[in-house]
């Protein structure tokens, strides 16, 4: 999964990365989805692991494009997993109070605690793309912010959190295809909103920020993926590898059970 990483420094142009791309799993559509199966198994272990040893905090950030993803992402990749382990977090237009205070005041309350796996829907990066694109705050302000952003999760890895970053890559064909079954789907017309069309007007200027981000805040601590999102299958297969791979290398353990434990299932047996 390297192929997707984005190295601490470099310098992305989104043109560079086909939304298309399958080339990591020799897999067709039926296959891929059978293949998905079998990783929520290994996640759903993992994730209790993570949450019986209730040492380790583990954050992942989902960025897109409108109909990028992130709700089959989280509905798809995280299926059959702990609910008392696992959260999610989504982040909108913020609210009065919310913006009393510092724009990452309101990020800060929704990180993970020991044990715990937290998924962010939109994140603190809304923060260096849409008020950016939509020109809320000034350009001498937003830029700043990438540096503020790096060290808040440098100081959440420092105090034990693991951060996967995960932008979910679609072409602009294929998001105007996802608005139209939108619209003749009876069963998905209450996610249309018609303020999509005017953001996909805005197409470019998302893209030239999302590279700004990818660019400047993919780092050792917590790095951005730029996952091909116009196959969905695709996409999960690999989202779900690369948290597998990094939950393994945690090298979590089950804590030790209370002294001389099988005295008591002898209790058990003797009573009946």
């Amino acid at each position: 999964m390297k192929k997707y990483l984005v190295k601490h420094n470099d310098k992305i142009y989104l043109k560079d990365f086909n939304p298309q791309d399958n080339s990591e799993f020799n897999l067709n559509k039926e296959e891929g989805e059978k293949h998905i199966l079998k990783l929520n198994e290994q996640l759903e272990e993992l994730q209790e692991l993570l949450f019986a040893e209730h040492k380790k905090k583990f954050l992942v950030v989902l960025q897109a494009m409108d109909t990028g993803g992130k709700d089959g992402v989280i509905r798809r990749v995280f299926e059959g997993v702990n609910p008392q382990g696992v959260r999610v977090a989504s982040f909108k237009v913020p609210t009065s109070l919310e913006l009393d205070h510092d724009y990452l005041w309101r990020i800060h309350q929704q990180v993970p605690g020991k044990g715990e796996l937290v998924i962010f829907n939109r994140s603190h990066y809304e923060d260096v793309l849409a008020v950016r694109v939509h020109k809320l705050v000034p350009q001498d302000v937003w830029k700043k912010r990438f540096e503020h952003i790096n060290n808040f999760e440098e100081m959440l890895t420092d105090e034990g959190t693991t951060i996967l970053k995960f932008f979910l890559h679609i072409g602009l064909d294929k998001q105007k295809e996802r608005l139209i079954a939108r619209i003749d789907d009876q069963t998905k017309r209450w996610k249309f909103n018609p303020g999509d069309l005017k953001e996909r007007e805005l197409w470019a200027n998302y893209q030239e920020a999302y590279e700004d981000v990818l660019s400047k805040t993919s780092t050792d601590w917590a790095p951005w993926y730029i996952i091909p999102a116009n196959r969905k299958w695709y996409r999960d297969i690999v989202i779900a590898t690369i948290l597998i791979d990094k939950l393994k290398s945690l090298d979590m353990k089950y804590p030790n059970p209370v002294e001389n434990i099988e005295q008591f299932k002898r209790q058990l047996q003797d009573k009946h």
